[in-house]
């Protein structure tokens, strides 16, 4: 009965849980597989796998692959290795060293919206936009960067977000780092870097894991900052696969092929997540 008892008691949770990733997975496997267009609602003939044949020959999905993939790499790098330093130099004792951390860390707490209309309407506007303003006072000639860099620009966007993530999760285990090692190590004639490369790195590289790991499941589905400053261009510039999904069920009303691409971004997710584990994983055993 005592093992029992702690079974039942988690029950209700897990059988919830489950209904909840089950009920949606079923009915996107479901709808993928009819004919289900909004324009036609009487006509749900069942097509098999024709609007996955769709979805994967349609001229924006490789582009969209790619763009996505490109998406999470970049973002991976800038944030990690911007946060990283950051937080080497945040280590250190300065005045006013709190207020910095929490100025740091605030644009985490945005939301994607909010920060896509910030970035698109007071940074990179090309005419009365922030970086406008400095590339005149130099005499240079403004750039629209969300239209001649689109992704680009998403990805900048994007990584100032999120790297004050990465930059809290460091911070909070270079403080649990034991200090005396670092001492005994320069006292021994130890350089900053051979400090760094040897015992800080090493230090982080769970926290640095977890991390990749958690940005790469969000950077897989972005979608606001997409949505609100390019809409997926010029062309299909900036559009990754979260975006053609919607284009395809909301601007196209194809909610069948739309279910199709669903699942092969789900696909696509855990083929991601399986090599990065393979990658990174280790660094997660204790």
């Amino acid at each position: 009965m005592q093992k029992l008892l702690p079974r039942l008691l988690v029950a209700p949770s897990f059988i919830s849980l489950l209904l909840w990733m089950i009920v949606p997975l079923s009915m996107t496997i479901y709808f993928s597989t009819i004919r289900y267009n909004l324009l036609y609602p009487g006509e749900n003939d069942f097509i098999g796998s024709m609007n996955f044949e769709f979805f994967y020959t349609d001229e924006a999905f490789w582009p969209a692959l790619f763009n996505t993939l490109t998406l999470v790499g970049m973002v991976l790098v800038v944030t990690v290795i911007g946060a990283l330093l950051i937080a080497v130099a945040l280590d250190k004792p300065f005045f006013g060293r709190g207020v910095a951390r929490v100025l740091l860390i605030s644009p985490f707490f945005i939301m994607p919206t909010v920060n896509a209309l910030i970035w698109k309407n007071m940074m990179m506007h090309p005419v009365y936009g922030v970086l406008a303003a400095l590339w005149e006072s130099v005499g240079l000639e403004p750039i629209d960067w969300l239209a001649e860099y689109p992704l680009g620009s998403i990805i900048a966007m994007i990584s100032w977000q999120w790297m004050p993530f990465a930059l809290l999760i460091l911070i909070t285990s270079l403080q649990s780092m034991d200090h005396e090692q670092k001492e005994a190590a320069l006292l021994d004639g130890a350089t900053g870097w051979q400090v760094f490369r040897y015992l800080t790195l090493p230090h982080l590289a769970r926290p640095i894991a977890v991390v990749m790991m958690i940005e790469t499941i969000f950077m897989l589905s972005v979608f606001a900052e997409i949505f609100v400053t390019t809409g997926g261009g010029p062309g299909y510039e900036s559009t990754n696969l979260a975006f053609l999904i919607f284009a395809q069920a909301l601007m196209q009303f194809d909610v069948g092929v739309a279910s199709a691409g669903g699942l092969i971004a789900v696909i696509l997710a855990n083929i991601v997540a399986f090599f990065l584990i393979r990658a990174i994983g280790k660094n997660l055993v204790a």
